[in-house]
């Protein structure tokens, strides 16, 4: 089964108006799993971009969140802090818009667009890593000496000596590796340039050979890492080169030139195939043997030798103390755990009953609050975010529901004067210019259940983490934890240059399909099609190699040859890069090619989810039939047919199914009740009455009947193929 890598459930979101409050999503619930794409499909104002808003993070101010969670990485976006949300946003979690000129600034050249962002990301990721490899770091050395003073042996400063060493080689051989890799970024483009300067050559093509040769002379002199050059004199084939160069470029000089660039270019071959240092290993060898000559020895034999070396001498007996202190944390928490378990027990009453006080909710929550941040294990690599998060979430759900107890019959009594006047005026016979502005009502019972299902989603995370503790493997979580430092580490010192963001920058240029980026790289936005444009602003998105990439619109605003080339590279780059796609459109057809799964919305609600196959030659719901059915298709020569009515006004929304009264299909019980969600099979679920096992027989319209029968044709054939 794959895996989810973001899980949306119960999401209510709102906006205030001065009309009045607009609910834009209603209780929607999905998966997006690991390198698939999920396709949100709906007409303007169905709540596909609110939705995808809410999982980045940048809802407008006017928004409220009334309820739900947006869980990624075991992470509740809904209750993290914006420092954290920080770190997710850009990196973890990217955005296309659905014009581009709105994400370019169109005053500053594409190359700086493209390159800032990695600056200044590379510069908050270096401050927040140094400070959780320092925090976790001392935790685990604390951890650690409690956990030996147990067992009787105390010795706090093998604890610290062993901790410091750690830190320090980690640092030391990540700058081992920066060294390497700004050399090995002159030794890329090295050879780019080389293949450049012989590719122009062999097609005859006007190009500046004899300065363009002494630059890349230039660059090769300026190589001179072992591990990068790997036996090779790159410094003397530069020389020779420059040499050869100095002279009139005659037919004969040419041909010397080019001979000493080929020999540059076969030995830029050979070096790229080379093996990479460890340099976790190599940073504790030099922390150790200052002096040690490491770089005359084959890197396979100094990988070896330096890997033996950490394990015989510190990193086995390092992994059995972090175990240690990983065992003692969490037992330590669990205790912690169980007691706000008992306490949450003892005052649920005062949160889940009919009439709420405010001084005793105040009370519990400070008290739960302290528990709570108590019971935290601030040594689990995976952060619960339903724990860090609870003390201002909880806060705010108590802030809202008695703000709703104080101010709801204020506002009751606005609107009941309102309506009152209204009426009065309709009375004499008068047709007023203006609405009755709905009250902005709190639904007091959902503001209680929230509070309500804070604690009790806590208690059964707490329950389930007390009994997993037995099947944790604290050698394996040792590993994982120290692997997970080195990555700290590296964010510490990893330090991203303008050099190197424009090397990245011109990488990712070429990787979405821009032509001659060197030249485009210092072009502004106004000097590119709409196509290249909406290109760019992929580039940026995927500048920091993101999980999940959401397309809101993305190709709206292009003609349809352009449109079909967008789609054909996100779903590329998806493939190439293992992406999670998460794409908003209004047009099924435009999603045909490229869902694994499609969600249907309208209305703020989903009314249809399934498999691509379920949704295009199986759909259930009424809404889907009339999105079908409007969808051009080259199989079928009967009249589209147009969606009749216009989506409910939000500010009013209806008692029923919301799409009832513009589907010609709808039963009574539509225009009553919202239909439950009915489970047609394990991929595919549908929210119509017609679902029902009382409901009438009805068909769909004869084109959507077409389809689903050119569909189990299709089926059976390749069945019968199969047998």
């Amino acid at each position: 089964m794959a895996k989810n890598i973001l899980e949306v459930r119960d999401l209510i979101i709102s906006f205030k108006t001065t009309n009045g409050k607009v609910q834009a999503v209603r209780d929607i619930s999905f998966d997006l799993q690991k390198g698939e794409t999920l396709c949100i499909v709906g007409e303007s104002g169905s709540g596909k971009s609110v939705t995808s808003r809410a999982i980045l993070g940048i809802l407008a101010g006017n928004a409220i969140v009334e309820g739900g969670s947006i869980v990624y990485n075991g992470q509740d976006l809904l209750q993290i802090s914006e420092d954290d949300f920080h770190k997710i946003r850009g990196d973890k979690i990217a955005m296309i818009f659905q014009d581009p000129l709105s994400s370019l600034d169109p005053i500053v050249r594409i190359g700086k667009q493209l390159t800032e962002a990695m600056l200044l990301k590379n510069r908050a990721s270096r401050r927040s890593a140094r400070k959780e490899f320092n925090s976790m770091l001392a935790c685990m050395r604390q951890s650690i000496s409690e956990a030996l003073k147990l067992q009787g042996s105390p010795d706090d400063a093998k604890v610290r000596e062993m901790t410091d060493t750690f830190d320090k080689f980690n640092i030391a051989g990540i700058k081992l590796e920066n060294d390497y890799n700004e050399q090995n970024r002159r030794f890329i483009q090295l050879r780019e340039d080389v293949d450049f300067y012989l590719l122009n050559y062999d097609k005859q093509q006007e190009y500046d050979f004899g300065p363009k040769a002494v630059a890349i002379a230039k660059q090769a002199k300026a190589i001179n890492h072992p591990f990068v050059v790997c036996g090779h004199d790159l410094a003397a084939m530069g020389d020779s080169i420059k040499a050869a160069a100095s002279h009139k470029p005659d037919k004969e000089q040419m041909e010397k030139l080019i001979a000493l660039m080929r020999k540059l270019g076969d030995a830029c071959t050979e070096i790229a195939g080379r093996p990479e240092p460890n340099f976790f290993t190599l940073g504790y060898y030099k922390l150790k043997n200052p002096d040690a000559d490491v770089f005359s020895r084959p890197v396979e034999q100094l990988n070896a030798e330096t890997r033996k070396y950490l394990d015989e001498t510190f990193m086995l007996d390092f992994i059995k103390h972090v175990s240690l202190g990983l065992k003692h944390s969490a037992e330590n928490s669990n205790r912690l755990k169980q007691e706000v378990i008992g306490e949450i027990d003892k005052l649920m009453p005062v949160f889940d009953c009919d009439t709420p006080e405010q001084k005793k909710c105040t009370a519990a929550a400070k008290r739960l609050s302290s528990m709570v941040e108590a019971s935290i294990d601030r040594l689990a690599i995976n952060k619960d975010s339903a724990a860090y998060t609870f003390a201002e979430s909880l806060n705010a759900a108590i802030d809202k529901y008695f703000g709703g107890v104080k101010n709801n019959p204020i506002a009751q009594k606005k609107y009941d004067r309102q309506k009152a006047k209204y009426d009065a005026l309709i009375a004499r016979g008068k047709n007023p210019d203006w609405k009755v502005t709905p009250a902005a009502l709190v639904d007091l019972e959902l503001a209680k259940n929230n509070m309500v299902n804070l604690l009790r989603n806590l208690r059964s995370r707490y329950v389930q983490q007390i009994a997993d503790i037995g099947n944790i493997d604290f050698d394996a979580a040792a590993v994982d934890f120290i692997d997970y430092m080195k990555e700290r580490a590296s964010q510490v010192v990893n330090k991203v240059t303008r050099r190197m963001a424009k090397i990245k920058a011109l990488k990712l240029m070429e990787e979405v399909g821009i032509p001659e980026p060197r030249k485009r790289y210092r072009q502004y936005p106004f000097e590119f099609s709409g196509g290249m444009r909406q290109r760019i602003v992929i580039a940026i998105a995927l500048a920091a190699n993101p999980d999940i990439l959401i397309c809101d619109e993305p190709t709206t605003a292009l003609d349809v040859t352009i449109q079909s080339q967008i789609l054909e590279l996100i779903n590329n780059l998806k493939r190439e890069r293992q992406l999670s796609v998460i794409f908003i459109t209004h047009d099924l057809g435009v999603v045909a090619n490229m869902a694994d799964r499609v969600a249907v919305m309208y209305a703020g609600k989903i009314v249809e989810y399934g498999l691509a196959n379920d949704i295009f030659y199986k759909p259930a719901h009424p809404y889907t039939w009339a999105l079908l059915s409007s969808m051009p298709d080259l199989d079928t020569k009967d009249k589209l047919e147009a969606i009749p009515g216009t989506p409910p006004n939000m500010i009013y929304p209806p008692k029923g199914d919301a799409f009832a009264p513009r589907n010609k299909y709808a039963l009574q019980i539509d225009l009553e009740l919202q239909p439950p969600m009915f489970k047609i099979s394990d991929t595919h679920y549908a929210a119509t009455w017609l679902l029902h096992p009382d409901a009438p027989k009805v068909e769909p319209p004869k084109a959507i009947r077409e389809k689903m029968e050119k569909y189990a044709a299709m089926v059976k054939e390749t069945q019968d193929g199969q047998q």
